[in-house]
């Protein structure tokens, strides 16, 4: 059985939380004081979000395992909701305490803001939760510090500078997520290397099986469903690993392979492009000549 939350504004999660709402569109939860949690013979909460939620949660079960690898922070970890997203969590069945913070605020917020137009590029609102941002306790104590610092604002008396303030710390906040996370791709480069090596060999699987045939030309999302990542996710951790996006990457390799079946086969361009898995075979004349900067006939006649 499962419990559908929907939470739109800040007010009910102020009041799912045990806090007083001192701003309509922004808040910052101390979970610790939210009553004890007991979903009863509920399987799987579901909290559908209209906000913005960032939960900062203490992590104190033991490793974290990724694979093979256990990670390598215990200090917190920071989970991150855009507007839209679900977050599902399993009941364990007996009651709990809540611990860790939360910042929460509404997408009205920003609006007249730079933050608006510079959001989407915080794409770690789009990973999944098991790509979470785990800290170090400088970078806890770090993150702490901005969630006092729009804290402070919000008990203040509302004046002409509180929406700026607030939006210029929320914004710091977002810049120094992204600076760990940059860190946090580094401190994985094993594991990184692991998924680059899959990917790797998923990539020649495809061109070695029928698949192009059956899914059409590989593509991003594809693969990171293979390798149980989020688009996003797998997109940042290619282009850290190897300078190219997800699709460049994929795209060179879609093109290695087809200059050695034009070069090769005996088979018509179009033959070979049903084969590459493109629906239309122009399409695949297009992307090779802009990759190679010849024709797929002008290759052969060439080679």
């Amino acid at each position: 059985m499962e419990k559908n939350i929907l939470i739109n504004n800040v007010a009910e999660i102020n009041g799912h939380n045990n806090h007083k709402t001192l701003h309509p569109l922004v808040t910052i939860l101390d979970y610790s004081q939210a009553d004890i949690r007991d979903w009863g013979d509920v399987d799987t909460i579901r909290f559908q979000y209209g906000l913005y939620n960032i939960i900062l949660k203490d992590v104190e079960c033991g490793d974290i395992r990724y694979g093979r690898h256990t990670y390598d922070y215990q200090a917190g970890t920071l989970i991150f909701f855009a507007p839209g997203q679900v977050a599902e969590i399993e009941n364990p069945k007996v009651p709990y305490q809540p611990k860790g913070f939360g910042l929460v605020f509404h997408p009205d917020l920003l609006i007249g803001t730079g933050l608006s137009q510079n959001i989407a590029q915080y794409k770690f609102f789009l990973y999944e939760s098991r790509e979470a941002l785990h800290l170090s306790d400088d970078e806890r104590q770090l993150i702490m510090d901005c969630f006092a610092k729009i804290d402070f604002e919000l008990k203040q008396p509302i004046d002409k500078h509180s929406k700026k303030l607030i939006v210029a710390n929320i914004e710091l906040f977002l810049c120094y997520c992204q600076r760990f996370y940059d860190r946090q791709f580094i401190t994985r480069e094993h594991v990184n290397k692991g998924v680059l090596e899959r990917f790797e060999c998923l990539l020649n699987s495809y061109f070695e099986t029928d698949h192009a045939q059956i899914y059409g030309i590989p593509s991003v999302s594809y693969f990171a469903h293979e390798l149980n990542l989020s688009a996003n996710y797998f997109g940042d951790l290619i282009k850290r690993e190897t300078g190219l996006t997800a699709k460049d990457y994929i795209q060179n390799k879609t093109i290695d392979v087809a200059k050695n079946r034009v070069f090769e086969s005996n088979k018509t361009i179009n033959e070979i492009a049903f084969e590459m898995g493109f629906k239309y075979p122009q399409h695949f004349t297009r992307l090779f000549k802009q990759r190679v900067g010849q024709t797929p006939h002008e290759y052969r006649s060439l080679n």
